[in-house]
């Protein structure tokens, strides 16, 4: 017996939770067509349709509208036009520890404990992490977990279409599998002329919508970073190329400041790309939910106001229900390379504890007061790496954000009370951060190999000569 044939769980939007949307059917022989058509509800619908395990067992939250497992289990988002179960929480594998044996520990929990959702890119690790993932993933049933997967052909030497399929079919390769079942355009946003060279130009799109159609991708998406008319064009395309998903950064911060965020270029927000996306009926995947980590360094006034509300709860559970409380979005990475991390993230959303409205807007104050902070907008992804001159881009950034938030950080003002004594714990604190002075930020040479690849658009070298400044002697 189908799941639909026993019971069904739909998540309405919020204009539409006093509905009652527990339904049984006994009916062994509907199928899920007839069944969601005699629901009133398209396949293709912006509705997000949530079912969850066990199928038995359900509670609601009345205030939330959130349907959840009685029992503590995970959450499911279901995948428009296919009826997959795919886990609200989703494994990102770009910074996976490199040892098999400890892949293969964080693998067999997720799956344990119900995630089934596993995101590489051949780009990740050198591609390394889809073998590491390959190898983890191919001890277990292949109806127990989704490989998703992306077309990294970044670089202008790797627009030529048979590069291009060599790479797509490597990744099956490494990935062993004979299908992918999520596969993106990784990286949208460099601009027209590179989406064009990229996948228009060279035929590129146009395989991977036949690979689709004879199933050896079983859903095709894209992932934006950058020139918002790059997303807009996709989307606004979307009845010729029927997009199944589309992965975007979205968390509490870049809702509504993304645009604004020191350093960057991108053209809009992230509400701004979700709204989009549901009016379109594509559903979202969200990656940097916490920010690359920096929710977890907050500075200590913005994460007291959480625990006041939450005690026992740190700030990446308040940023995971946060994200998971949006409909339309079908799974959220979060890259677990830690057995700790990933147990405490697998208890979040199972079930997820949706935010209610007076959270969220104690979240939206606490966005408007990091604004305040002026950081570096880095989430550690190191894209930008290897440096040709040894900077350790990401741990530079990774200091200078931690002692802005902590206020040790000098003020421009050499007038200002304690200047030089804070500026002297900086410069301490710096040489222990970075203790390999072949990494510090006095490396870069200005050569700006680092720009195109940095997926939030930062000025990396202007960065680094501000922490230069900033160690200046005088």
């Amino acid at each position: 017996m189908s799941v639909f044939s026993e019971i069904c769980c739909i998540f309405v939007a919020s204009n539409q939770t006093n509905k009652n949307n527990f339904m049984n059917e006994k009916k062994d022989n509907m199928s899920r067509r007839e069944f969601l058509r005699k629901l009133g509800i398209g396949t293709g619908s912006a509705m997000a349709i949530m079912a969850l395990e066990p199928i038995t067992a359900f509670a609601k939250n009345e205030t939330n509208g959130q349907q959840s497992a009685s029992n503590n289990r995970m959450t499911y988002r279901v995948q428009h036009g296919s009826g997959e179960k795919i886990s609200l929480l989703g494994f990102g594998m770009m910074r996976l520890p490199n040892n098999q044996d400890e892949v293969n520990q964080l693998v067999d929990y997720a799956i344990e404990h119900g995630v089934n959702y596993f995101d590489t890119a051949p780009v990740y690790m050198g591609g390394q992490s889809e073998v590491l993932m390959g190898n983890a993933l191919a001890r277990h049933p292949r109806d127990k977990f989704y490989v998703a997967t992306k077309m990294s052909n970044m670089g202008p030497q790797s627009w030529a279409f048979e590069e291009s399929k060599r790479m797509y079919e490597r990744s099956m390769e490494k990935l062993r599998v004979d299908h992918i079942d999520y596969y993106l355009l990784h990286g949208i946003g460099g601009g027209m002329d590179s989406l064009k060279g990229r996948f228009l130009d060279n035929g590129l799109l146009d395989f991977l919508l036949a690979e689709r159609k004879a199933g050896r991708i079983k859903h095709l998406g894209f992932s934006y970073h950058g020139d918002v008319r790059d997303f807009d064009w996709l989307l606004d395309h979307q009845e010729q190329y029927h997009w199944d998903f589309c992965q975007i950064q979205m968390n509490f911060l870049d809702w509504r400041h993304a645009s604004l965020r020191d350093g960057r270029r991108h053209d809009a927000d992230a509400e701004y790309l979700y709204n989009k996306c549901e009016k379109t009926g594509v559903q979202c995947v969200v990656m940097e939910p916490l920010r690359g980590g920096a929710f977890g360094r907050m500075a200590d006034e913005l994460a007291s106001q959480l625990k006041a509300v939450r005690p026992d709860d740190s700030s990446a559970r308040w940023a995971f229900r946060w994200v998971g409380s949006y409909p339309n979005i079908l799974t959220t990475l979060s890259g677990m390379n830690r057995m700790d991390h990933l147990k405490e993230n697998i208890e979040t959303f199972s079930p997820l504890d949706p935010c209610t409205e007076k959270e969220n807007k104690l979240l939206a104050d606490i966005a408007d007061q990091m604004m305040g902070f002026p950081t570096i907008p880095c989430t550690t992804c190191a894209y930008c790496m290897p440096c040709p001159y040894g900077v350790n881009i990401p741990e530079n950034f990774a200091y200078y954000n931690e002692a802005v938030n902590q206020h040790i950080l000098p003020l421009p003002d050499k007038t200002a009370a304690n200047y030089a004594e804070r500026k002297q714990q900086f410069s301490e604190g710096y040489r222990k951060a970075l203790a390999d002075e072949n990494t510090w930020a006095r490396k870069c040479q200005d050569c700006e190999e680092c720009l195109s690849k940095c997926p939030q658009q930062i000025r990396i070298p202007n960065q680094l000569g501000r922490i230069v400044e900033l160690l200046r002697n005088k």
